[in-house]
């Protein structure tokens, strides 16, 4: 079992769920947002910064709707990251709800670089 605290974020995305999920279960949707370059092989994801490489496994996913991830070098715990799409039933306004673990002291750090992340991502879709 894993020390890690689970924390979720919210953001209003004003995309539709088909033209926004492309940018979160994609390699090339990824790289223009999550990482500097984004490979996949298979269900291994890896993930590339300037000075760092991550792998990732695809957990699940249902289009239009999520995809869970866990990184492969916490294997021997119960982590994993997500991206959900939600619409809300009378609005009809986009959310997209993350989903991550971190140690306890860096939860406010954490959620900075998802809210930097996604800044990112608004950018992009111009939302």
């Amino acid at each position: 079992m894993s020390d890690k605290v689970k924390y979720e974020l919210e953001f209003v995305i004003k995309s539709s769920a088909n033209f926004l999920y492309k940018y979160l279960a994609t390699p090339s949707g990824l790289s223009e947002w999550f990482a500097d370059n984004v490979n996949s092989r298979g269900e291994i994801f890896t993930f590339i910064w300037e000075d760092s490489e991550e792998q990732a496994k695809l957990l699940t996913k249902k289009r239009d709707q999520f995809i869970k991830f866990k990184w492969l070098e916490d294997e021997d715990d119960d982590t994993y990251f997500e991206f959900r799409i939600e619409i809300d039933a009378i609005t009809k306004d986009i959310s997209l709800l993350i989903t991550d673990f971190c140690d306890e002291d860096e939860l406010e750090e954490s959620r900075l670089l998802w809210e930097s992340q996604v800044d990112q991502l608004h950018g992009l879709i111009g939302g």
